[in-house]
C-alpha cells in the first residue's frame, strides 16, 4: 500500500530515476534534502516588466515572449538588480504521477537575503503550487529586494516538496504530538488555525542583541559564496535598550528570531504559514520549510530557534516581546528519511539562535 504524506529523500531520488523528475544533468550530491529538493537555475534569465501568472490558457514561455525586456545569459555569472523582476527557467522539469502534488518555497538562505522567489508552472493559477500529475517545465520568478546578487546556472534559490494525499495534522493531532515530542518550547502552546504559534524574542541574550536591519546601497552578494562577506558591510545590529519592543519601518528588512525553540520530529515536516494580516501590518518568513530533524536533539539541534525574515507593510508597526508572529503547520512523512536535517547533512542552521545567512562570516 502506498503511504500518504510528504515524500522523503529516497522517494525524491526515485522520482528522478523514474523520469518523473528530469534535468539535463544529474542531481548535485547535496541537492536532495530530507523532505525537499533544491531547484537549480538554468542558463538564462529574462528581465520582465512585471510579475505575472500564465493562467489556465497559457504557457509561461508564451507570456515571456510578450513581457520580457531583456535576456541575460547566466553562464559566466550575472548580476540581478534590486527592484527588478526576473523569470528564470529551472533545470528541473516534472512529469508527476497523478497522485503526487508539490509546493515550493525559497531556501532559508534566500529568505535571509531578502530575495523574493516564486515558482511558476505552465497554465498555473497560483505561485508555488504544482498540481498532482503536472507535466512540464518549472520557472522561478526572482526579485532581489535589498541586495543585488550574482547568480549562475546551478545556483539554488528555491526548494520543492512533494506530497501524496493530505498530510496535514489537525489541531488535535498537533496537541497530541506536542504532548509527546514538545514541538515548541512554550509552557502553554497556542494551537489554533491549524498550526502552533511562534512568538518574537525582543529580549536578546547577554549582550542584548535582538536582530539585524539590512543596510541600503551595499555591494553585491554572490549567492554561491559561503562565508565570504563581513556582517557590518550589510547589516546594522539592533539591541534591546530596555523596552523589549521594536518599531518596524516600512520598506526596511529585518532578521529576528523566535522566542521558542522549534522541534520537527523525524517522522514529520513543518512549514511556516503566512501570518494573518488582520493581526499586524507585517510579513514574516519568506522561507517556510522545516525539514525532519530540525531542532531534534539526536541530530544535534536541541534549542534550534526559527530565524524570522520580517518586513512591515504600509505603516510603521511596533512589535513587542512575546508577540505572536507566525504559525507552524506540521505534516506527516510518507516514510522516514534516510538522513535528518542537522548532523547527518552538516546543515547550516541546525542548533541556531539569531543567525544571518551562510554568506556572512
Amino acid at each position: 500500500m502506498v503511504s500518504t504524506g510528504i515524500l522523503p529523500d529516497r522517494e525524491i531520488a526515485a522520482l528522478f530515476e523514474s523520469g518523473a523528475l528530469a534535468a539535463p544533468r544529474g542531481l548535485d550530491k547535496d541537492q536532495i534534502q530530507p523532505a525537499s529538493l533544491d531547484l537549480r537555475l538554468g542558463e538564462v534569465a529574462y528581465r520582465v516588466r512585471a510579475s505575472f501568472l500564465p493562467g489556465p490558457a497559457s504557457k509561461v514561455a508564451e507570456k515571456l515572449d510578450r513581457l520580457k525586456l531583456h535576456e541575460i545569459p547566466l553562464g559566466e555569472g550575472a548580476v540581478l538588480e534590486t527592484g527588478c523582476v526576473y523569470i528564470v527557467p529551472l533545470m528541473e522539469g516534472l512529469a508527476l504521477p497523478t497522485d503526487v502534488a508539490a509546493s515550493a518555497n525559497p531556501k532559508s538562505s534566500t529568505g535571509r537575503l531578502d530575495i523574493f522567489t516564486r515558482v511558476m508552472t505552465d497554465h498555473g493559477q497560483e505561485f508555488d503550487k504544482i498540481p498532482a500529475g503536472y507535466r512540464g517545465p518549472l520557472y522561478l520568478e526572482v526579485s532581489p529586494r535589498t541586495f543585488p546578487i550574482v547568480v549562475r546556472p546551478g545556483s539554488r534559490l528555491s526548494q520543492i516538496r512533494f506530497r501524496r494525499g493530505n498530510a496535514l495534522l489537525t489541531e488535535g493531532d498537533l496537541a497530541d504530538l506536542h504532548e509527546r515530542e514538545v514541538l515548541v518550547a512554550a509552557e502553554k502552546p497556542n494551537i489554533s488555525g491549524g498550526g502552533i504559534a511562534l512568538s518574537i524574542d525582543l529580549e536578546g541574550g547577554p549582550d542584548g542583541l535582538v536582530g539585524y536591519r539590512a543596510k541600503h546601497h551595499t555591494s553585491l552578494i554572490d549567492v554561491d559564496r559561503k562565508g565570504g562577506y563581513e556582517v557590518p558591510d550589510f547589516w546594522e545590529p539592533l539591541f534591546n535598550r530596555g523596552s523589549r519592543d521594536l518599531i518596524l519601518d516600512p520598506d526596511e528588512f529585518y532578521i529576528l528570531v523566535s522566542r521558542e525553540a522549534v522541534h520537527v520530529p523525524p517522522a514529520y515536516a513543518a512549514e511556516m504559514t503566512p501570518f494573518d494580516p488582520l493581526v499586524g501590518e507585517f510579513r514574516v518568513h519568506y522561507a517556510g520549510f522545516f525539514d525532519p530533524g530540525f531542532g531534534h536533539s539526536a541530530a544535534g539541534g536541541l534549542g534550534s530557534r526559527a530565524v524570522l525574515e520580517v518586513r512591515s507593510h504600509e505603516v510603521p508597526f511596533i512589535l513587542e516581546h512575546g508577540q505572536i508572529v507566525g504559525r507552524l503547520v506540521y505534516e506527516h512523512m510518507a516514510a522516514p528519511p534516510r538522513a535528518l536535517y542537522g548532523a547527518d547533512l552538516k546543515s547550516n542552521y541546525q542548533g541556531q539562535a539569531l543567525k544571518l545567512s551562510k554568506h556572512f562570516r
